[in-house]
């Protein structure tokens, strides 16, 4: 507590909280990034993992599809990290997508960070068709690690419905064939309270090769 950048710099925040924040360290997908002390993991995420633990060592056969061919998988990425505050609805979380991609992917390719980021709400239109649904990019920057050669697009965007109203901020990155996504999301009305908390997240969001 007494010097947080250098706990921060130490990982010792995987173990305890450092200036309020906890850091998820994922060695198998290769990122970081610090959330609030107070969240809890998503226990759905928890399950699926021990599942496709189970599954991967069990030498049973596949269940049997009653003489129907069995299901296409979904190509749909899910979260492989999610935080959020313990009891809540879902509505306040961080949650990071890890989708593979063709080696020489380029986020550059599509231009700068607000280029890109009207890539990303023309893609939230495109999976909400048919919803009442208007994304509106408030902000967008770009943070460079030279060491690495990695590019982080930070976007600020809101999403509106009319059922809902959020503020959402997201870090995307690619490398090795893979792109990744942080995206936190909070109700409009909880933004105030919870924007340095975000931008903090997002800042802090990072691969890692060192673990």
């Amino acid at each position: 507590g007494l010097s947080p950048q250098l706990g921060r710099s130490l990982r010792l925040d995987v173990l305890y909280p450092v200036a309020g924040f906890n850091r998820c360290l994922d060695s198998g997908n290769g990122f970081e990034f610090i959330y609030p002390a107070s969240w809890v993991g998503d226990q759905t995420l928890l399950y699926r993992g021990v599942k496709k633990a189970e599954l991967q060592r069990s030498l049973d056969p596949p269940p049997l599809t009653n003489g129907r061919s069995p299901s296409r998988p979904r190509n749909i990425s899910e979260p492989v990290a999610a935080f959020g505050p313990p009891g809540s609805s879902g509505e306040l979380n961080v949650s990071v997508i890890v989708s593979p991609v063709p080696q020489d992917f380029s986020i550059e390719a599509f231009g700068g960070p607000k280029d890109v980021g009207e890539v990303v709400l023309r893609r939230i239109a495109k999976t909400k068709r048919g919803a009442d649904i208007n994304a509106t990019l408030l902000d967008a920057a770009l943070r460079e690690d030279p060491v690495n050669n990695v590019k982080y697009y930070r976007l600020e965007f809101r999403v509106e419905s009319p059922s809902f109203r959020r503020r959402n901020v997201a870090v995307c990155c690619a490398k090795d064939g893979k792109l990744y996504t942080l995206n936190a999301q909070a109700p409009e009305s909880a933004w105030k309270a919870v924007r340095n908390e975000f931008l903090a997240m997002a800042d802090s969001f990072s691969l890692v090769t060192d673990v």
